[in-house]
């Protein structure tokens, strides 16, 4: 049985984790849990009918589990992949935007022979743009469309002193590179890194955040060109109803991670 611990027990840690006990045992389990927020770790746990053990240390989650999933936050990732690295585990990371700019820990897992799983996140197209930067991309553009209230407490719409309310029609919130848009939305714009990672880097890739509060769903448009010819798609996600930042599809991709790890490991009881 694969025992996973869970590092971050929100709106995303709490899908994963009845998703697991629902779809996978027994081949796996959550047999950790662990938040900075001790309380949430212990409803969460209250909640499973496989009592999780709630770790008080991320050293102990990492301790009693074969596979970390990280759920926690943009600013915690580094910290948290590295220590799992090191204690020579493997890990699943959601926040994928803390991982740009840090190849060490990928250099590192290598050395170790451990793996870091990404999954695709809330969109699609991965494969392609992994087959065109074989060659050459000249060109990455992604358009991120959500409603105005998804960007609340955003650390960019705070330092700008932009009214979100007083929003009425679509407006450009946000037109620059990749590590300025997860530096200034780390909640909403995980994508950009996922796309950045699975290409040439973010050097030639543009980032537009759009607002408008006539947005239902949480949209992305993907363009990318190269030597290869042209890309180009979009996709419309329904937000977890638990937390409208992030789409239901981004949960769901770690779910089908998680079968594909699933397939192809080998852990004794």
């Amino acid at each position: 049985m694969l025992k996973i611990g869970i590092v971050g027990c929100g709106a995303i840690g709490k899908t994963l984790a009845h998703a697991i006990e629902r779809d996978f045992y027994p081949k796996a389990c959550v047999f950790s849990l662990y938040d900075i927020d001790l309380i949430k770790a212990e409803n969460l746990a209250k909640e499973l009918k496989i009592k999780p053990y709630v770790a008080l240390t991320l050293n102990k989650l990492i301790w009693h589990t074969h596979l970390v999933v990280e759920c926690a936050s943009v600013e915690a990732v580094r910290q948290i992949a590295l220590q799992v690295i090191k204690q020579n585990r493997d890990i699943l990371i959601m926040s994928v935007g803390g991982l740009l700019g840090f190849p060490e820990i990928f250099e590192l897992a290598k050395k170790n022979n451990r793996r870091i799983y990404i999954p695709s996140g809330a969109i699609g197209g991965i494969d392609a743009l992994r087959a065109g930067s074989r060659a050459k991309i000249e060109r990455i553009t992604l358009t991120t469309r959500k409603a105005p209230q998804n960007f609340l407490d955003a650390p960019y719409i705070k330092e700008k002193g932009i009214d979100l309310n007083k929003i009425d029609g679509e407006v450009l919130l946000f037109e620059g590179s990749v590590e300025e848009a997860i530096k200034g939305f780390p909640q909403n714009i995980n994508v950009s890194a996922i796309l950045s990672l699975a290409g040439t880097g973010s050097k030639e890739m543009l980032v537009r955040i759009v607002a408008s509060p006539y947005y239902t769903r949480n949209i992305h448009e993907i363009e990318f060109e190269g030597s290869f010819g042209k890309f180009s798609a979009r996709i419309e996600n329904l937000p977890m109803p638990e937390n409208p930042k992030t789409s239901y599809l981004a949960a769901l991709s770690a779910i089908a991670t998680l079968e594909k790890i699933l397939e192809n490991v080998k852990i004794g009881t």
